[in-house]
């Protein structure tokens, strides 16, 4: 019997073409596995594309609900932004993907797994580390980076595939590049390879309109937390992959969540893409507001480093790694008393507030007024000034003393 190696596969023009030169190359049997992390229609045909393709049996594993559950809420949770602007869409999806590859290694007793992922990009190190991390005796084959493969182009795979006797829909026209989960979408390529050029959105654009063609009148939505998840919108209890597909419609209508980035990638080059990630962009923004509203300053302080720090793990695909788990079990205890309601308004690529409220708030009213209230003395703010001033007043009077002696020289 042939050893059977594990494809990740996408039914796109690389993946298709891995599968005969996988069989060719190595001799293996190839069982393809399509990880569904909600790319909606573009799984359509794929099981007869795979099998035209020469693939002995293909996988099609809906991990929606988990990727949702296990990985995008925890990042929500955390605040994880990788460089201030990208919502980890793609990075967050690598270790549900690498975790059901390995599954279906074990059951189909694979000796090796494929992925079609350049040796430019992320990609790459995300799902070899995943796999590394839960399955360090399954060899890993990545195409892009072996010698024997020499296709180096659509035009060179569509005669390979052709050369086969596969004869699939591909052209060579030149599109985006792009990445779709239930998350966000993304787009490289074409004029994003070069930043000084505008983005055509009119042409790149897939779940939403631009903010100039939004509705010109805003639109109210109210959402609810629990500890940190989130659990109704507008007052419709959800679960939480139903949760998004519905911010999405919502920040889509309304031009949210749309960001142009150049990016630094972990094999040291930088990048540009267009993240569209309007529902995603919402439950972030949401849960915010909840989070100002409930936790003290040194917690907030603190969970703020946490949410940097596991964006770099996420973004890096360091998923499966002692650091992450303790950085999401401090994130998970500061979960504790974040519930309540949030409301706000989406208005053409904004969101704007519109009024938090929660049980544990620890905002006070009358603390905060400027009337003068029983619990807070104005004097009191003398003693913690000389105190909290110290320091500075100390190092004053030595610079003083220090410019009185130059001067009397």
């Amino acid at each position: 019997m042939k050893e059977k190696v594990v494809l990740a596969y996408s039914g796109g023009l690389d993946t298709t073409a891995i599968i005969p030169w996988l069989k060719e190359t190595y001799g293996y049997e190839v069982v393809c596995c399509c990880i569904n992390c909600g790319q909606g229609e573009e799984l359509d045909g794929l099981e007869e594309r795979a099998k035209l393709s020469g693939a002995s049996k293909l996988y099609i594993e809906d991990i929606t609900d988990e990727f949702c559950d296990d990985y995008i809420v925890p990042c929500v949770q955390a605040g994880a932004v990788y460089e201030h602007k990208y919502l980890l869409g793609t990075a967050m999806a690598r270790p549900g993907i690498a975790k059901k590859l390995v599954e279906i290694a074990r059951k189909e007793n694979a000796v090796a797994i494929c992925h079609g992922a350049t040796g430019k990009g992320n990609d790459q190190i995300r799902f070899e580390l995943g796999i590394k991390a839960l399955a360090p005796d399954i060899k890993i084959i990545a195409p892009w980076r072996d010698d024997k493969w020499q296709m180096d182009s659509r035009e060179a795979e569509i005669a390979y595939c052709k050369a086969h006797g596969i004869d699939l829909p591909f052209g060579t026209d030149q599109s985006y590049s792009r990445d779709r989960n239930l998350w966000h979408i993304s787009h490289e390529g074409l004029e994003l390879e070069n930043p000084a050029n505008e983005p055509n959105y009119d042409h790149l654009l897939v779940l939403g309109v631009s903010p100039e063609k939004a509705p010109d009148e805003g639109e109210y939505v109210t959402m609810t937390f629990e500890k940190g998840v989130p659990k109704t919108v507008n007052e419709k209890e959800m679960k939480v992959s139903d949760i998004i597909r519905e911010l999405n419609r919502l920040g889509g209508k309304h031009g949210v969540g749309i960001i142009d980035i150049v990016e630094n990638r972990v094999v040291g080059m930088k990048s540009r893409g267009v993240y569209e990630t309007p529902g995603g962009t919402i439950l972030m923004e949401a849960h915010d507001q909840l989070e100002e509203l409930v936790l003290d300053r040194d917690t907030l302080s603190a969970k703020k480093e946490m949410g940097n720090r596991l964006a770099n793990v996420v973004y890096e695909g360091k998923w499966f790694t002692p650091l992450r788990e303790a950085i999401q079990a401090f994130v998970t205890s500061t979960q504790k008393y974040v519930t309540g309601e949030v409301k706000f308004k989406l208005y053409k690529g904004n969101i704007i507030k519109a009024g938090t409220t929660s049980p544990y708030s620890l905002y006070s009213e009358s603390l905060a007024s400027f009337t003068t209230g029983d619990q807070y003395d104005h004097h009191d703010a003398d003693g913690f000034i000389t105190l909290f001033g110290l320091p500075l007043k100390v190092r004053a009077m030595m610079l003083q003393n220090v410019d009185k002696k130059d001067l009397d020289k």
